[in-house]
């Protein structure tokens, strides 16, 4: 008897959960498949100059991006400067996120404050302010000849600006999800390591690497599609000669109107950015994998 009024009560539980869930969750569904469906059905279509989309079944605007040597150029630099904007993200977000999650000091909450608060300045502005600093006549400028009486320094319209202005985006998201990765591990594990004499790069290589590199995959992952499907920064610090993914797919479908061709876009870029993530998570050594 006993036992049947506790599983009457677990089935009210989870029919309560599911209750206040569905709605939500359906929501939640319907808002990001229909979009997504409607835009399938977009990339299938043809374009026409005075029709704008014609209604088909048809591979073409596909073939069209994988035939054209411009549009897979584009697709390479992004993926260039996606992977450099990862790995230098990681290389200086792992010091700064293990400094604070391990961390006991009183301004701890102020370090996390002063991390987030470049957030809170819009995605546009912040591309602004790399504007003075790399442009001719700007700090670096000023700085060169000053200092080398170099002058004429300017990284406005390059490669190089739009990798430190991604840069200064996704680094304060890397650190914060490497933070949380680092205070899920025991520091009792630090403690044991060095009580066998093991020194503190030795016990952050041997033990918490391997305990933190899935999440540290996870922070790269997340860095890696943000970066990927960066707008405003390749478009301001880049200019129209630099082409990325995420302005190119914009210009085709605000400017030419060429919807279809766009929709087949963002398609490829979704799919290219999700297969490359996989697979530097298959990388990842199986001894690394928690079990």
């Amino acid at each position: 008897m006993r036992m049947r009024l506790e599983q009457k009560a677990a089935r009210r539980e989870v029919v309560s959960a599911a209750s206040l869930l569905a709605p939500a969750s359906v929501l939640v569904c319907v808002m990001m498949l229909a979009p997504l469906v409607l835009l399938a059905r977009y990339s299938l279509n043809r374009y026409d100059a005075i029709e704008m989309m014609v209604a088909a079944l048809t591979p073409q605007n596909y073939v069209r991006f994988f035939s054209d040597p411009f549009y897979l150029h584009v697709m390479l630099v992004t993926i260039r400067v996606s992977a450099i904007v990862t790995v230098a993200c990681l290389a200086l977000g792992l010091p700064m996120s293990w400094r604070l999650a391990r961390s006991q000091s009183r301004w701890k909450g102020v370090y996390v404050m002063l991390l987030i608060l470049p957030l809170f300045i819009g995605s546009v502005p912040r591309p602004d302010g790399w504007l003075i600093l790399f442009a001719r006549g700007g700090m670096l400028d000023v700085i060169a000849g000053a200092l080398f009486d170099a002058h004429g320094v300017d990284l406005m319209y390059t490669e190089t600006a739009v990798i430190f202005g991604i840069i200064s985006i996704n680094l304060p998201f890397t650190i914060l999800t490497l933070q949380s990765v680092f205070e899920g591990i025991d520091p009792r594990l630090e403690e044991a390591a060095a009580s066998m004499g093991a020194p503190p790069a030795r016990s952050f290589m041997r033990i918490i690497m391997p305990l933190s590199l899935p999440g540290i995959m996870l922070g790269g992952a997340l860095c890696f599609i943000l970066s990927m499907n960066a707008f405003p920064t390749p478009l301001l610090l880049g200019g129209p000669r630099f082409q990325m993914m995420a302005p190119l797919l914009y210009w085709e479908f605000n400017t030419n109107n060429n919807w279809p061709f766009a929709g087949a876009l963002a398609f490829i870029l979704m799919a290219t950015t999700l297969t490359l993530t996989v697979l530097a998570n298959v990388v990842v050594p199986r001894r690394y994998r928690p079990a």
